[in-house]
């Protein structure tokens, strides 16, 4: 049994020349245990198609299954199925510890006493918060708030757990604790379903991606395949002092420069590589300019590049 699927479904808002199709005609399926990467620009559709699948929506037309449960037709069942995260500084009680928090909405949840000290114990492990666990909330940072969100989405067991931008606004180190959380929940078979711009989010987690384009799918591939997209190996970015040597446009065996302009009293080039190879390491000598270089910086092809290019 699949954990989601999504056949034909389409959702639109208002109606007669006024009305807005949010969704097209979507068609989406996660196996059990796969981490999948929904992107997609602002107005895209994702927070259509997460309320349509957490039925918060009813779709316009189609069907959304979750463990085999129809959305619409077994609505309550089919919440028992999935959990959905959308983090944030609330949705907790501040002077009660993250124990006593998750023990709550666990009964909350339908859990008995016991079995609520019992699960919540295990959730707290899975997000790495045994150790804090008697602290009250109030004293945890954004972060390990996020990761108190994400063990109350676990309380349940759901089939189908579906993350919401897990890593806004997080700093860099607690945002790469939610991302180990999420990674050990990732590798013990849970199903994940994933949304995020920041791209670094779907890159560590992801397996696959999918993105949605006007309400659309578009593309449906797995990471390394979708990276394989690229038009390019990598740029390399070259900035110094004087006057830039080099124009946009002027290409040699599989380099191409695409910028060059003044930058802060000097000037600043970047180069397009198609590929690395010794064709290529040649045109880049003869297209170096011959001034003074101040910096150099290698970008290889990554998803956000890649996205950027695909989503244009």
């Amino acid at each position: 049994m699949v954990a989601l699927e999504i056949v034909d479904v389409s959702r639109s808002f208002g109606r007669g020349d006024k009305a807005v199709q949010a969704l097209k005609n979507v068609d989406l399926t996660l196996e059990p245990g796969e981490t999948v990467g929904l992107l997609g620009v602002n107005g895209a559709g994702k927070t259509t198609l997460l309320k349509v699948i957490s039925t918060l929506l009813l779709p316009t037309s189609g069907t959304v299954r979750v463990a085999g449960v129809d959305v619409v037709k077994q609505t309550r069942e089919a919440r028992r199925q999935l959990s959905v995260v959308l983090g944030g500084e609330r949705g907790f009680y501040g002077r009660l510890s993250a124990r006593d928090n998750i023990r709550y909405f666990g009964i909350l949840s339908g859990l008995s006493h016991r079995a609520a000290a019992a699960r919540g114990e295990q959730v707290l492990a899975q997000v790495g918060l045994t150790e804090v666990a008697d602290r009250a909330v109030e004293t945890y940072s954004k972060g390990m708030k996020q990761r108190l969100h994400i063990a109350s989405g676990l309380l349940t067991t759901p089939k189908l757990l579906m993350l919401d931008e897990p890593t806004v606004g997080l700093d860099p180190i607690e945002a790469e604790h939610v991302r180990e959380a999420v990674a050990q929940l990732r590798d013990s078979g849970v199903t994940i379903l994933l949304t995020s711009h920041y791209m670094v989010d779907i890159e560590r987690l992801a397996r696959r991606v999918v993105i949605l384009q006007a309400g659309q799918l578009t593309h449906d591939l797995p990471l390394e395949r979708l990276l394989e997209q690229a038009t390019s190996a990598a740029e390399v970015n070259v900035s110094g002092a004087g006057v830039p040597p080099l124009t946009n446009g002027e290409v040699m065996d599989g380099v191409r420069v695409v910028r060059s302009g003044p930058l802060d009293g000097g000037w600043n080039v970047t180069f397009e590589v198609r590929d690395w190879s010794p064709a290529s390491l040649r045109a880049l000598a003869d297209l170096w300019p011959q001034a003074e270089v101040g910096d150099v910086r290698v970008l290889p092809a990554n998803l956000e590049r890649v996205f950027a290019q695909l989503t244009r």
